[in-house]
């Protein structure tokens, strides 16, 4: 058997081709990007030829720069974007080009599914709310709108089960990213017979599920030779981008706890039960093992919201980042921790693009309140930092009032690299904030655990807390964790009275 571990990320943007050894240890990395297709309002489209493409070009290069010898790659798989709908036919081919996740076309489907099945049913079977993200809901308007294509289909796919069918040719999924469509049954770890009995979508037309962690076929000739690799290299499937991101964070025992903090922002926990919230605020994913689940809460415009501020108020801090070789965010950061905790009672609302996690309402907008003639625009900019901070403390005391323990939360992704956000999250959460040594390239180091696990490179998911690495731990702050228990409140109630107000602002 070789040594390395060959893993996919195929994300929204492109795909990421990483390499890492036996210890966890990253060789090297190769990125190759591919476009995005708007072709109406709401709707979100990807040519998964594109994603064949990126892979083969990735692989290539990554053999090239790494110098490493196809027989020493020991195993190859995958993470990936979830909740997409592509359509192929019995030989593969693909029938339209995917709807990814951030597709919102079928909002008539999804009322369709909640007045059929039942929106809190369907949350106790799948973990989930109704939602036009979800596969489910694409699956019908394409049964509904295109329904040639619909009759033709041989299986619906998500965007990493088409490579892995090109590598493989088996119909393949994984519990994790089969648990983001709506239609699995998460605790039996199987189709909802029920729900898609009643949405009449052939079971045969969905690919088989497995455990994230196993070994679903070997690397066919055809494929191989346009990856420059050698036949007969195990394939397993990994899974969704989020339990693999978990992994990589190192959460894969009961009250783990990480924060991804990238454009958009989630909290999720690793669990050996789903977590049903009452008020239907958080959901609930597979992890990348049997008997695991992934409670999680995600908003909509986290380091969105820092880059709306670098963009429009922090012009000055971009030409002097320019001139010095920095990140405007570092400028940005070293001003805004001149302000007190709290920004003199300047509060942040960070709903740009409506909010998922905790409230579900498209309509909120962003809001500054407050505002007198003392704050200054850095008192605007640290005031986004601590808003999305209040919103993800409320998707954490979600699972806290269900009984979760979480004593320390891991976090990762690119706002992971500002110490000051950290440690604002640390005074509001009132929970110690790891920064981890890998914060972007967590989803990788995770699907590339779940192939070592899978081929016995590794022995059992609790690797991770070994393989992860933690930079620093930041301690909460008694005195700043005062102000932020004054403020906190005061966030809460802006926001549920300015519903009415965002339901007009929402017609117009």
């Amino acid at each position: 058997m070789g040594n390395y571990i060959l893993a996919h990320d195929l994300g929204t943007t492109g795909n990421k081709a990483t390499l890492y050894d036996r210890e966890g240890n990253l060789l090297a990395s190769s990125f190759y990007s591919y476009p995005t297709y708007y072709p109406h309002p709401n709707w979100v489209e990807q040519n998964p030829l594109d994603y064949w493409e990126a892979v083969k070009n990735s692989t290539r290069e990554l053999l090239a720069r790494s110098k490493i010898s196809p027989k020493e790659v020991a195993v190859i798989s995958f993470s990936g974007q979830m909740m997409g709908c592509l359509p192929v036919d019995k030989d593969g081919n693909p029938l339209r080009n995917i709807i990814i996740w951030a597709d919102q076309r079928g909002i008539k489907e999804a009322e369709f599914i909640k007045n059929k099945v039942g929106e809190d049913r369907v949350y106790r079977i799948t973990g989930h709310r109704v939602s036009p993200t979800y596969s489910a809901s694409k699956i019908l308007w394409v049964k509904n709108n295109e329904p040639e294509i619909f009759s033709k289909t041989c299986k619906f796919l998500l965007a990493k089960d088409f490579i892995i069918y090109k590598l493989t040719r088996k119909w393949i999924t994984d519990f994790s990213d089969a648990s983001g469509t709506n239609l699995f049954d998460l605790q039996n770890e199987r189709w909802s017979e029920e729900i898609i009995s009643i949405l009449d979508i052939p079971l045969e037309k969905l690919p088989e599920p497995h455990s994230s962690l196993d070994v679903v076929g070997e690397l066919i000739s055809d494929s191989a030779e346009e990856l420059d690799l050698i036949p007969g290299i195990p394939i397993v499937v990994g899974g969704g981008d989020g339990a693999c991101a978990a992994c990589g964070a190192g959460v894969v025992e009961e009250g783990d706890a990480y924060n991804y903090l990238g454009a958009s922002s989630w909290i999720a926990i690793a669990s050996k039960r789903p977590i049903y919230d009452a008020r239907l605020r958080t959901f609930t994913f597979h992890h990348l093992e049997p008997g695991l689940f992934m409670p999680t809460g995600t908003m909509q415009s986290a380091g969105l919201s820092y880059q709306w501020a670098r963009d429009n108020l922090a012009t000055r801090e971009k030409e002097i980042a320019s001139s010095f070789n920095l990140s405007p965010y570092e400028i940005m950061d070293l001003e805004a921790e001149k302000i007190s905790p709290g920004c003199e009672n300047l509060i942040f609302l960070p709903y740009l693009l409506g909010e998922r996690s905790p409230h579900w309402n498209p309509n909120a907008r962003g809001v500054f309140i407050g505002l007198t003639p003392r704050h200054t625009r850095v008192h605007l900019i640290r005031a986004i930092l601590e808003g999305v901070g209040f919103n993800l403390k409320i998707i954490l005391d979600a699972f806290l009032t269900q009984g979760v323990d979480v004593k320390e939360i891991r976090l990762i992704g690119g706002g992971g690299k500002s110490r000051l956000w950290s440690e604002i999250l640390a005074n509001i959460f009132e929970k110690d904030i790891l920064r981890m040594e890998i914060l972007e390239e967590a989803t990788s180091l995770g699907s590339a655990i779940a192939g070592g696990i899978g081929v016995g490179l590794f022995p059992d998911l609790k690797i991770a807390k070994e393989l992860v690495k933690v930079r620093e731990r930041i301690k909460p702050d008694v005195e700043k964790m005062s102000a932020y228990r004054n403020v906190f409140p005061i966030f809460v109630e802006v926001y549920e009275r300015l519903i009415p107000i965002f339901d007009k602002l929402g017609g117009q």
